[in-house]
Order: C-alpha cells, then structure tokens, then sequence
C-alpha cells in the first residue's frame, strides 16, 4: 500500500529511527516542564499580589510579608524572601502571561479580574518591533531566562532581550554575558545594528534543548542534585569513595552535605561535598576534578570558600577550608584553598588536622586505578 509506513530494515535505520524518537519527545517533556515552572511562578506572584491588595490580615505583616511567607514555604521549591518578590515582580511585569493558563487555573480568586485587564495588554508594548503573544515567550524561553531579563528595570530593554535570545536561541549564560557586554545599550549607539546584531550572534552559545538540569527545574520536579548533577559515573564513584575516606581517617570530620547548592549573585554551584571539622570548629569543602589542576579550579574553589565565610560561619566557628582533588590519567594532586587567612601559625594548625595532602593523592590513584581497570 502506498501510504503505508515504510519498514525499517537495517538495524542503522531503527537505532536512528530511537534515537530521533527519544530527542523529539525529551525536547517537548523539556518544554512542558519548563513552562509549568514559569506559570507556578507566575501564579505565587499573583497570589501574593492579590494577598497585599485583599488579604484581610495583611496589615498584621506588613514589610514582614515576604520574611513569614518565605518561613512558611520551606517545603516549596525556591521560594525564599528574594525569590518571593521576584515573582511578585515577573506578575506585574508580564500580566498578559494570564491568557496561557490552563482552563481549571481561570476560576482562582482575582485571575478573571487579571484577565479582564490583561486584554488590551500584549508582551512588549514598548515597541510594535518587539510585540509578541505571550505563548510564545514562555514556550521560547525557560524561566530562568525570564529571570534575568525580570531584573531589568527598563521595558524596552526587557523587549529587546526577548526577542534576541528567542531570535539566537540563547543559553541562559549566553543570555547574562549579553546583558553583561552593555549590548543594549550598544546598539542604541551604534551606527549599524544590523552588523552589531551579527557580530552579537555570531559564535553564542545556544540553547542544545531547554535543559532539565536546570537547578529550578529539578528542585521543581522534586528531584535532588545528587540525582541529576553528577558529570560521569566515575565521578561518582569516586565522591561515594571520598566521603567514607574522610569520614573514617578520624580526624574529627562530620558529614554534612553533598552537591551543595549554593548562590554566588545570580548564579548556582555546586559544592561536591561539605563536612564540619569538630576539632577545626569549621566547614570544610571538597571538590573533586577529574582533569587536571588548574588555578582557574582552585579559583572556583576559593570562592566557594569565601561564600561559606560570608553566610555560613556562626559564632565560635573558624573559617572555613576547602579542598581541591584534580587527577589525569597518571597522577593525582590535592590542594587546600584558605579564603582569608593571613594567620601562619593558624594556617599550620588547619594543615595539621587536616589530611595530608599526599594521603589523599595515593587514595585517589587507587581507587582510579581500581576502577578502570
């Protein structure tokens, strides 16, 4: 029959013929969950909205909204006192996003009235240039894109960015580095847009798919980072090893969490994992490169480091230390990254209860020997 599907027969056409199946459907499980992610936002900075504007005991909280929401949310995914008004921020910024709401989300308290109002509001109304639906933003672009251009304060410059990274096809981080570079604002005063816009676009970093590892987006889901964030099963391997190495050398080390997600501005890291050292009374933060040593990973490190100083030291606690393991293919080499201290005698003493750097090196070879063996 002529409209019949034609059979697969070589096994090349049904490996193919899998993995186009597998790429199609993961994109659009990718899509959807990304835009559930962005609507739940949107929806918290509408409640919130209509909260301050109706809610009978609102003057009971007051500025201390947000602080007693976001005690009350800690089994919510990222909805601490910043990101609360974030959302509050991206309703009020994107109202005409209530039209893509699915029909069961239409009868919630003040979503007609947001509705009604919505009507003659359309995305980027700053110029006919950048006008679009708003199905169309959430469907193009994840939230976390919507994120960095929510933080601007200018609505032009807000449309502009979304119709660029929709237009290239913008990572996030391609997103940033643009707003970063003033592009903007250099195409204001340029001569020829048309060859900034080029030059823009020429080389940056796109979008492979809307990423499912996106921290939102797992914590959404309510998937951990030890789930998901793991670059190879080696590695993998290897911290499972670490952490039991440390924990039984008896040096005073006591577990305290793996793949550490931490906020250094608007960007989240990964800590592989952190002890509290009971004789050091500090952190102690390990991170694991399975490449070698570089000063841009001791860097990286190092800022870990200064952060856990900032928000992490409670009273009677020292500063914390972090411990660097890179390894190629024939070597392993371990450094330590002591964020603020000038103090020697200090510095001897963390390195006398920490584990010896060439104990560490020989643990690591082992045990990549061992596996790849």
């Amino acid at each position: 029959m002529s409209d019949s599907v034609p059979s697969l027969d070589t096994l090349a056409e049904l490996v193919l013929q899998i993995q186009q199946t597998h790429q199609e459907l993961s994109a659009q499980a990718g899509k959807a969950v990304n835009v559930s992610l962005t609507l739940r936002n949107w929806l918290i900075g509408h409640h919130i909205a209509q909260y301050e504007l109706r809610g009978s005991d609102r003057a009971q909280y007051g500025e201390k909204l947000f602080t007693e929401l976001a005690k009350r949310l800690k089994t919510v995914s990222n909805c601490n006192r910043r990101q609360l008004y974030r959302y509050v921020r991206f309703f009020r910024l994107y109202p005409a996003i209530v039209g893509t709401l699915p029909p069961k989300f239409r009868n919630m308290p003040g979503i007609t009235e947001t509705l009604r109002n919505a009507g003659e509001v359309k995305v980027g109304t700053a110029s006919p240039q950048f006008d679009r639906p708003a199905s169309q933003l959430i469907s193009r672009l994840s939230y976390s894109h919507l994120e960095q251009i929510v933080d601007l304060d200018d609505e032009t410059q807000r449309a502009f960015y979304e119709a660029e990274a929709m237009q290239g096809n913008w990572s996030v981080r391609e997103l940033k580095r643009q707003i970063g570079s003033l592009y903007y604002e250099r195409s204001g005063l340029s001569k020829n847009k048309q060859k900034l816009s080029e030059l823009a676009h020429d080389g940056a970093e796109q979008n492979s798919d809307l990423n499912i590892r996106d921290p939102y987006i797992f914590e959404f889901l309510g998937l951990t980072p030890t789930e998901v964030m793991s670059e190879s099963h080696l590695e993998q391997q290897l911290i499972d090893k670490l952490q039991h190495f440390l924990l039984e050398l008896g040096h005073g080390f006591c577990f305290e969490a793996r793949q550490k997600r931490i906020l250094i501005g608007d960007e989240h890291f990964f800590v592989d994992l952190v002890f509290y050292h009971r004789i050091l009374k500090c952190h102690v933060l390990v991170e694991l490169k399975l490449e070698r040593f570089s000063h841009e990973n001791l860097g990286q490190l190092n800022s870990y480091v200064s952060w856990y100083q900032s928000n992490m030291m409670t009273e009677g606690d020292n500063p914390p230390v972090g411990i660097l393991l890179c390894t190629d293919k024939n070597h392993a080499l371990a450094e330590y990254a002591l964020a603020g201290m000038d103090n020697q005698l200090f510095i001897a003493k963390y390195q006398l209860e920490l584990p010896k750097k060439e104990e560490m090196q020989r643990f690591i070879d082992e045990q990549i020997k061992e596996a790849t063996s």
